[in-house]
């Protein structure tokens, strides 16, 4: 690994212009990593990458690389983009295991942070690294969210985030496990114990049905919960997986792991929505496609697809006569998601969009001076990489606001 990072360093042009930091939604600043790293200053890189993006060592892991990053390397013109995860990786993992959180002065101002997932993870560490007193609410018993929760082992080890825990306890961090807001704890309860400012960052947990018959039978599941725990599930040999966004893939990867042997991917597009890589790793492990195919039933036998027909300008419509049933044993629908409302509607003063997500303005405030919000609760669901974007903004926000009482 470490002779294969090295190579992949030295490929690196260094350019003055380098198209790669572009790529990048956190704008690493990737020929400075590469450098220091060669340079024999690893440490340094090392820091350099976690004052940018605190969650460096994920996305190293998880980001669509070949849309970002290594998609916009100069040497993927007409060849092979420099690995850029693999040092990114390799570097961040030597920081992090060393990394020694420093001691700060405290404000003695108080900060909660409702949700550990990407964005929760980001304004906790911020905030604490600038002295503010900061506790965790989390509605599961580990932190993560998305992370832990949505993202297969294979993907993203979850010793990560049990290491992520360790640093941030570390730095002051308090957490309160199994804790939901707008259960026995209110935010209002959070400002009555002097919390200054709330940050949401709940996530979409909520998974969009398609409101056809026959999702409420017994075989038919959805993807956001059957990744939190996929051994609570059988499934049987044949699974039919409706969606093909990314949480498709590790979806129908997954089941594959569990032991069902035929697993098809259903799409009403001519093409999936996942990223290249991800389709290219489903396609190794076995998954099958079916493109062109609108759902209209799901039965215990199956669901009932009819085809699906594309004119010159890209419109799609329903062929009649043309319903078929496909055989499986099990379905998961793989829809997308959107927010679940218990924080919303046990608390005043904070507006929301048709679907659901939080309306905050440029700086990620909502429309209830204190509370803040970021991530997929705001966005819908987005990746990692720009929930840590936007989150640093939002901890500049927050920082702001406090710094003012």
């Amino acid at each position: 690994m470490a002779d294969h990072v090295i190579n992949e360093a030295k490929r690196c042009l260094n350019c003055k212009n380098p198209l790669c930091r572009v790529g990048c939604p956190i704008s690493t600043e990737i020929p400075t990593m590469i450098k220091e790293f060669l340079n024999g200053k690893i440490t340094e890189s090392g820091e350099m990458l976690f004052q940018n993006n605190p969650l460096s060592i994920i996305c190293s892991l998880v980001c669509d690389h070949e849309a970002q990053c290594e998609g916009h390397c100069i040497l993927g013109r007409k060849g092979s983009p420099v690995h850029i995860s693999s040092i990114e990786n390799y570097i961040s993992n030597n920081y992090f295991a060393k990394m020694t959180p420093e001691k700060v002065e405290r404000k003695n101002k108080r900060a909660a942070v409702i949700g550990s997932g990407p964005a929760g993870i980001t304004i906790s560490i911020i905030l604490a690294s600038r002295g503010y007193d900061v506790t965790v609410f989390e509605t599961r018993e580990k932190i993560g969210g998305v992370l832990r929760y949505g993202i297969p082992e294979f993907r993203l080890p979850k010793n990560i985030l049990d290491n992520y825990r360790e640093k941030m306890t570390a730095m002051g961090i308090k957490f309160r496990p199994n804790s939901t807001i707008g259960g026995a704890i209110s935010i209002d309860d959070l400002f009555r114990d002097g919390y200054l400012a709330v940050f949401i960052g709940t996530g979409v947990w909520r998974p969009n049905s398609l409101k056809i018959k026959g999702e409420t039978l017994g075989n038919v599941n959805f993807a956001i919960d059957y990744l939190v725990n996929p051994d609570s599930y059988t499934l049987g040999n044949t699974v039919a997986i409706i969606g093909a966004g990314n949480s498709a893939m590790d979806v129908a990867r997954t089941v594959l792991r569990k032991g069902s042997r035929n697993v098809t991917v259903y799409t009403r597009s001519e093409k999936v929505r996942a990223s290249a890589r991800e389709v290219e790793y489903a396609e190794i492990d076995g998954v099958k496609f079916e493109y062109l195919k609108s759902p209209v039933e799901l039965t215990e036998d199956g669901p009932i697809f009819c085809d699906v027909a594309m004119d010159e300008f890209g419109n799609k419509t329903n062929v009649a006569g043309s319903e078929k049933l496909y055989h499986a044993d099990s379905i998961i629908v793989a829809v997308s998601q959107g927010p679940k409302d218990k924080v919303i509607t046990t608390t005043t003063g904070i507006d929301v969009n048709k679907k659901g997500l939080i309306i905050t303005d440029e700086s990620g405030e909502t429309t209830r001076p204190g509370i803040f919000a970021s991530g997929d609760v705001v966005q819908g669901a987005k990746t990692v990489v720009e929930a840590v974007h936007y989150s640093k903004q939002v901890a500049d926000a927050m920082d702001e606001y406090m710094s003012k009482i």
